[in-house]
């Protein structure tokens, strides 16, 4: 089979539905999957190289594959956990990949014994009940972070009248460096739009939390302000607590202001995703950017972010996992 002619019609729908709407998950399963076949297709081509047959064949794929899904990345993973329980402090999101890491791990023996054949039924059972699901997980983390890296090389819109800077946690009263990466990627783009004579107005989005001394918003501000924005184009939106406040809240001064509004959103490249599909829900006009993130902070971040997703389509999520654990057993039988 001609895997990388098969691959065509998966990209060609990727581009349809990409072009209709970018902000939708969707988008990445018919584009992960000309991936995969695209690759079958060069490794075919690969193996027809004379000497090339016996370096690049099924077995060695099949356990260089076992050995990074089962020893590198579970390896990386814990690792990466103590690193961010060390640098960020002990937090349950600073967790993540830490409990991913031994979560695979753990896994492994039981994929070991079940390759071993003669199993009892209740064993067999158990392995798919936590494997399918851990499968169907697995095949969407990948689509979610493929698709999300597509996302964030779309260059940004220009021409926009509201840059919407979405709030973090502040530190002292200060703003930290994963808020101030957001801050000056917005400034990039405000100074790229005056540059280009437009007047964008600038949203700092972000309340007060418990812990905090003032308003996000307000040490976004003056953070801005400090840096060359003049004072009357910055707006604070000051009342929201969550991603899906800041949106709202934004959404209304962006209307109130001028009704026929184009915007883009500046997040973290970590949170920029999940932000454009929460934007989508909430009707807004706009794009989402990311800024940089460390990249010790990128894993668990990302764990999280995909996590936030699963709950925000918990019933969907759940009833395809049971779908595709009964339709195994029968299919055992």
């Amino acid at each position: 089979m001609d895997y990388v002619l098969v691959s065509v019609p998966f990209f060609l729908a990727f581009a349809i539905l990409f072009r209709l709407e970018r902000r939708r998950l969707i988008n990445g399963v018919p584009f992960v999957i000309g991936l995969l076949l695209l690759g079958m297709g060069v490794t075919s081509l690969l193996q027809e190289i004379p000497g090339m047959h016996e370096v690049i064949n099924g077995t060695t794929a099949g356990t260089a594959v076992l050995l990074a899904v089962f020893l590198l990345l579970p390896l990386f993973l814990v690792c990466n956990g103590f690193l961010m329980l060390r640098r960020e402090g002990r937090r349950l999101g600073n967790l993540l990949s830490l409990l991913a890491g031994l979560a695979l791990f753990a896994f492994a023996p039981l994929l070991i014994s079940l390759g071993k054949g003669a199993n009892p039924v209740w064993l067999e059972t158990t392995i798919t009940a936590v494997g399918v699901p851990l499968g169907y997980l697995s095949g969407l983390f990948a689509v979610y972070v493929l698709y999300s890296l597509v996302y964030g090389l779309v260059p940004h819109r220009t021409g926009v009248d509201f840059i919407v800077v979405h709030g973090s946690r502040l530190i002292r009263a200060k703003v930290p460096p994963l808020l101030a990466s957001r801050l000056d990627r917005a400034r990039r783009v405000y100074d790229s739009e005056n540059a280009r004579g437009g007047r964008p107005i600038l949203i700092t989005s972000g309340g007060q939390g418990p812990d905090e001394e003032l308003a996000e918003a307000r040490a976004m501000a003056d953070y801005l302000i400090e840096a060359g924005v003049p004072q009357d184009r910055v707006l604070l939106e000051d009342r929201s607590t969550t991603t899906e406040q800041n949106l709202r809240y934004s959404k209304e001064i962006m209307l109130g202001l001028k009704p026929d509004y184009r915007s883009v959103l500046v997040t973290n490249n970590y949170h920029a995703f999940r932000t454009a599909l929460i934007s989508r829900r909430a009707r807004i006009n706009g794009q989402v950017l990311g800024s940089r993130t460390a990249w010790y902070y990128l894993p668990s971040a990302t764990i999280r972010e995909f996590v936030g997703i699963l709950r925000d389509y918990a019933i969907l999520n759940g009833v395809i996992a049971v779908a595709l654990v009964v339709a195994y057993l029968i299919w055992l039988r």
